[in-house]
Parts: C-alpha cells; structure tokens; sequence
C-alpha cells in the first residue's frame, strides 16, 4: 500500500517544537580504527548509562521520553466528525515538567479520505508517528457501547434487572421524578448513567446527546473503529463542559463558554477563551494555530480535549461520585477551581 501523503491534512503541520539536540564530532582516522577493531573483538557494545535511552517501564506505562528540555508528556485530543467529512481534527500537547510548562505542538485539521486512504487511517498515521509515546488520547465523544448493549444475561427488562447501572438509574430517576415533571423513564440501551449524572448533578445542568442516540451513534462506532487499535489508555471528555469549567477558572465570561461553538459568535468566543489561556500562561499556543482554532471549532475542541487529558495526568479532573457503578464510563472535566500556577 503506497504512504499517504496526508492530503486531506488541511495544511501542512508543524512537528513538535522540541528539537533534538545535535553535535558534530572530531573524528580522529587513527584512534577510529582501533575503535572498529577493538568492536569486531567485542561480542556486544555496552550501554553506559541506559536510563538516558528511555525512561522506566511499569506495566503498560509508556517509557517517558527524554530531550534537552527534560522528560516530555504528550497528550492527544481528537474531534471527530462523520467518517466521510473533512471535520476530523487532532491536536499534541506536550507537557515539560522541568520547566512547568504546555506547549500546543502540533494541530491538524480538516482531516479527510483521499482516492486511496481514508481519514481514520490518516489519524492513525499521525498518531504512529509518536511511535506509543503518548500518556493519553481523549475522544471528544463515546468510544464505548452502553453497558446493556454487551450484557450477556438473559434480560429481565429494567423493571426487573439488577444489574448495578440499571439499579442505579432507577435510583436517580425516581429522585428525579419528585421534582421534575414530564416524567420519563430511561433507556438503558441508548443512555449511559454519566449523561444521566450531569444533566442535573453539577452547577451547570449539561445535556448530553445519548451515547446510541440518531446524532451520536455513528461518531461513536467511528471513535470503536479507531481506538479498538491503539494500546495506550484513551479517555472520553465533553468539550463544552471543558470549556465550561476552564473557562470559569479564568473568568471567562459566561456568555462565551455556553456559546463556543455556535455558528454566529462562536469564533469571538473562542478568541475569548484562547486569550484567556494565553494571559494566564497556561499553555504555549503558535499564532497560526490560535486563527485556526477561532475559525475552525473542531480544532478548538481537540486542544481542548488534549487540555483536559493533561488536567487529568496531573489529578485536576472530577472522580466519580460516591456510588457511581464501577462498569459505567465516566467523562473526564476539569475540577471546579484550578491553581494554574501549581503545574
């Protein structure tokens, strides 16, 4: 199969801003020469000092690369469309500890198939290109079938099920049912328990799509298809309560976080938010990539997701609530307050 030129790209994207570093060596004729036949003596070379190839490896931990700047954390967020659109896009952030410091080094957009490769192999392609040295990839949508949909049990129904989520969702709509009206039951098919959860749960009420619902379901059999080969840890992130909550940490106006990604106004808002990431320092951003992501709200919302798989590496996303069923998926946001300064 020919290598994609990565066509559908949008434009031709940066690598990461980290250079390795280079020295030119005096090379001596004689001392090199007893050097090549002091090698052919030897049945291995060794490795002085290992630990400066690659960083340790715990279970499915990945090595922590290392550069002139010091160890390097990536994280990658990806915003999907449907797979025969141009609206895929991925973003790279890399985090320095050394320096405290987020750099947004890479963004492509307007990911699309071409006449021999379609635009999730062109995501994977991108993503190979960091050979696994990635700490997390977020998904701006479902990547996981609800619970119901891969029980094995006879089924009862939910009236008589006694599966932990479907207990749980009972629980939730009966309390729900004594203060709000039309009263609805669930659907345990379409529905997971964590969109059940923050549509009322937490400051702002959040509604999201069902995870199985018409609009949903296509981006999540996409979101399957391309995780099912990755082998490092992938979460789930809803974009708008992202923004919501880093926003509120920045003093962002209300008006523009509710409203990031309407077609009139929402590029203002992204401006807004972007300016108020950049006047607090909390993370690098090129010029050229802060204009794409004010024009191109997909973009945006993959730096978003790759933001708050960052927050998540360093601890600063919401746990699930007491009681929460273990076998339910649960969607990673920003804690209520973030000390910016503390990274």
């Amino acid at each position: 199969m020919p290598k994609s030129r990565l066509s559908g790209d949008g434009r031709k994207t940066r690598q990461s801003s980290v250079k390795k570093k280079t020295t030119k060596k005096v090379v001596n004729k004689k001392a090199t020469s007893a050097a090549r036949a002091k090698k052919s003596t030897s049945p291995k070379a060794s490795i002085k000092n290992p630990s400066k190839i690659s960083g340790k490896v715990s279970g499915k931990a990945r090595p922590v690369e290392s550069s002139h700047a010091g160890e390097v954390h990536r994280f990658i967020g990806v915003s999907l469309g449907g797979g025969k659109t141009d609206k895929a896009c991925v973003a790279i952030v890399e985090y320095y500890p050394k320096h405290k410091k987020v750099f947004l080094s890479r963004l492509v957009e307007k990911i699309k198939s071409d006449e021999v490769h379609s635009a999730d192999y062109k995501i994977h392609e991108i993503i190979a290109q960091y050979h696994n040295e990635i700490d997390l990839l977020a998904f701006d949508v479902p990547f996981r079938l609800p619970h119901c949909l891969n029980c094995e049990k006879g089924c009862p129904g939910i009236e008589a099920c006694k599966e932990p989520h479907v207990k749980w969702m009972w629980e939730y709509t009966r309390k729900l049912h004594k203060k709000k009206k039309p009263r609805k039951l669930f659907t345990p098919y379409t529905q997971r328990c964590v969109e059940m959860h923050l549509s009322s749960e937490i400051e702002e009420p959040f509604i999201l799509q069902h995870a199985m619902g018409a609009n949903c379901a296509p981006l999540l059999a996409r979101a399957m298809f391309i995780q099912r080969r990755l082998n490092f840890p992938c979460i789930e992130v809803f974009p708008k309560l992202s923004v919501w909550r880093i926003g509120r940490s920045l003093n962002v106006m209300k008006s523009h976080l509710l409203f990031h990604k309407h077609a009139i106004g929402g590029d203002e808002s992204r401006r807004a938010i972007l300016s108020a990431l950049s006047a607090h320092n909390v993370a690098f951003v090129y010029d050229q990539d802060v204009k794409l992501m004010i024009e191109n709200n997909h973009a945006f919302e993959s730096f978003i997701c790759a933001l708050t798989a960052f927050l998540r590496f360093k601890g600063l996303t919401e746990p699930r609530p007491a009681g929460f069923p273990e076998s339910e998926d649960w969607i990673d946001f920003p804690l209520p307050a973030i000390k910016w300064n503390s990274f």
